[in-house]
């Protein structure tokens, strides 16, 4: 990737106008205040939920998915074999392991209790002007499940290679873990097959609505956290590194943590925030011995690290449910509030 650069300021005016044109819509609708929180949700009050004998098609056709259904799944611009039940979805994740179907259909009904509740869960980041400019950029967007009021949030970026977005596996799980502890989090869907800067481009846009947006959506400015997984881990990282700004946004302000799996990312910034870094020991696609040496230059430069190899596990584990990896996104989540000033972290508070 080429060392990012500053981003002229013509071109942050002319993006922070198009970010309030993306944000009208969502913003207007409740007269610029803030949204009000549905409260704890499960599966017990969702019309109709999902099951893993329901198809990749029960998913696209659902009514409460309209307008965000395609971005849902890997790819949000390609035809699906719609019969395919949602217990095989590991077969559309090729670069990820221990894909579970009870997570799988966990995450897609929890995005189904938000909509059925009235929540607005999925957000565009990108002006309907853009898109139609860029097709494309109808694959990124924002899914967002909410916290506590005032708590900061997370930007989760989930990994696929930069081939497709494994949201199911790597973003609504850890977005799950995060509310139920009292975290706001937004998974971000972002375009795929055009690399990391492009990628990182998107996360850099979700970043920026969110900002502009936080008074709407209930969420703390301050103490934002980037998570990713794999392709997604580098993107997290990057946006910790050097900023939203340097990514074609205008958001100066770096999250005050990183957390980042199983990548062999390698970029280093001249002040590195706290950063939790994990994965599996038999990891063929980015061994501890790829991730080590970041680690250990972030500890050289001061900067407070956490690092865990995960025993019996390779590449892709997603929150590790089932295996020695189970509980790591907890665990981080506690690295990420231990290092918020008291007053942020005492906002997040579990969801009753």
């Amino acid at each position: 990737m080429k060392k990012p650069r500053d981003t002229p300021i013509w071109h942050r005016l002319a993006t922070a106008l198009l970010i309030a044109s993306a944000s009208f819509g969502a913003a207007n609708a409740q007269g610029h205040e803030m949204y009000e929180r549905p409260g704890n949700l499960n599966s017990a009050q969702i019309a109709s939920p999902l099951a893993a004998d329901d198809t990749i098609g029960d998913v696209l056709n659902r009514q409460d998915f309209r307008g965000f259904a395609s971005r849902l799944l890997p790819w949000a611009n390609r035809t699906y074999d719609e019969s395919m039940p949602l217990r095989d979805f590991a077969r559309l994740l090729p670069y990820h392991s221990d894909v579970r179907p009870d997570v799988v259909v966990a995450g897609l009904n929890r995005i189904l209790a938000l909509a059925q509740a009235g929540w607005p869960v999925f957000h565009e980041i990108y002006s309907e002007e853009e898109r139609l400019a860029s097709p494309t950029l109808n694959e990124a967007g924002l899914f967002f499940f909410p916290g506590r009021a005032g708590a900061p949030f997370a930007a989760i970026a989930p990994g696929g290679g930069f081939s497709y977005v494994g949201s199911v596996h790597e973003g609504f799980p850890y977005a799950m873990t995060l509310n139920d502890l009292g975290f706001n989090a937004f998974v971000v869907t972002y375009r795929t097959g055009q690399g990391r800067e492009i990628a990182t481009a998107d996360m850099a846009r979700a970043v920026d609505y969110i900002m502009t947006n936080a008074d709407t959506l209930g969420v703390a400015r301050d103490g934002y956290s980037t998570w990713g997984s794999s392709a997604g881990a580098r993107m997290a990282a990057y946006i910790g590194s050097h900023g939203p700004e340097a990514f074609g946004g205008v958001t100066a302000q770096r999250p005050a943590t990183v957390v980042m799996a199983y990548t062999g990312h390698s970029d280093v910034g001249p002040d590195e925030p706290p950063t939790y870094a994990i994965v599996g020991v038999h990891d063929g696609i980015a061994p501890p011995s790829s991730m080590r040496p970041r680690v250990d230059t972030l500890k050289r430069q001061g900067a407070e690290v956490a690092y865990r190899v995960v025993p019996d596990i390779a590449h892709g584990f997603g929150d590790g449910t089932g295996t020695t990896a189970e509980g790591w996104v907890t665990e981080a989540a506690g690295f990420w509030r231990a290092n918020l000033p008291d007053d942020l972290a005492t906002l997040a508070q579990p969801v009753e």
